[in-house]
């Protein structure tokens, strides 16, 4: 096994992140994406984020280089690499989905297993695997490649050297990590949602525009974005699987806005759709 090889699962938004950390990190990444459209969509966003640093000075050409040539892009798990030091599972909030492609990336025998999940049960997750200990929750945030946090989330059954491997990491990846018990919505999804839900509700009732409610939360209390930009950011569909998830538990302080379910299914899921609280076009928020 090499020490700086590792497996992305799961082409989106986080999962470009996460393999462009991993590479930047001089790791060597296969990222798995079974969708050819979202594979080939992979490298405009990567490409895009390398010349994002080339203009701000803090990377050159031959770091680009680097960074892409230790990328490769495949379609299915049964094609990467077996026994890498890190796998890291970042596909859609589903418990099914991802319990399944954590199950079939356990046989490419991983030193780490990694879900990257934002509200869901590690215990849950890892029932079905042969060895729950070695997983582990590594919540990414977005955009990875601009956000300095790593929430670990350790489970019941999760070994203390899995802890300490997974710390290592964080800070290989030049990132700040905390660590939590898995409870649902952890630390950072159960206060970040119940925010931005609150938000929400505030412009269904008319109290003030998204703008304004943003701005408030930017000056009055120096968040550096307000939860309304957030939510489009993460994707109104996404934030709404979560809240759903947590009312489960919590009750109806999590049970989403007549609002928000409105505009999902509308198609109005934020920056992804290109509109949910704010107009997006070419990724900046008009």
């Amino acid at each position: 096994m090499s020490k700086h090889t590792a497996i992305v699962v799961g082409g989106g938004a986080m999962g470009v992140g996460i393999a462009h950390a991993l590479a930047s990190a001089e790791y060597e990444v296969e990222v798995v994406e079974p969708n050819s459209q979202r594979r080939d969509a992979l490298w405009p966003v990567i490409e895009g984020v390398l010349a994002s640093g080339l203009e701000r000075g803090v990377l050159t050409a031959a770091d680009r280089e680097a960074v892409l040539g230790r990328i490769t892009l495949v379609p299915s798990l049964n094609e990467t690499t077996q026994g890498v030091a890190v796998l890291v599972e970042a596909v859609p909030e589903s418990l099914p989905l991802k319990q399944s492609v954590l199950r079939e990336a356990q046989s490419r025998g991983p030193a780490l297993l990694a879900t990257n999940t934002s509200s869901m049960s590690i215990d849950s997750l890892a029932q079905g695997l042969n060895d729950p200990s070695a997983l582990i929750g590594m919540h990414f945030f977005n955009p990875v490649w601009a956000s300095r946090l790593i929430e670990i989330v350790v489970g019941e059954r999760t070994a203390p050297e899995t802890v300490v491997a997974t710390e290592r990491l964080a800070l290989a990846l030049g990132k700040e990590a905390i660590v939590v018990r898995d409870r649902p919505g952890f630390a950072t999804s159960r206060l970040g949602v119940l925010l931005g839900l609150e938000a929400i509700r505030m412009v269904e009732e008319g109290v003030a525009s998204p703008e304004a409610i943003d701005r408030a939360m930017e000056l009055g209390y120096r968040h550096p974005m307000g939860p309304l930009r957030l939510t489009d950011l993460v994707g109104l569909d996404v934030r709404l699987a979560i809240a759903e998830n947590l009312a489960l538990t919590y009750g109806d302080r999590f049970e989403p806005p007549r609002l928000m379910r409105d505009m999902v299914n509308q198609g109005l899921l934020g920056r992804k759709s290109g509109r949910g609280f704010y107009e997006w076009a070419e990724g900046l928020a008009g």
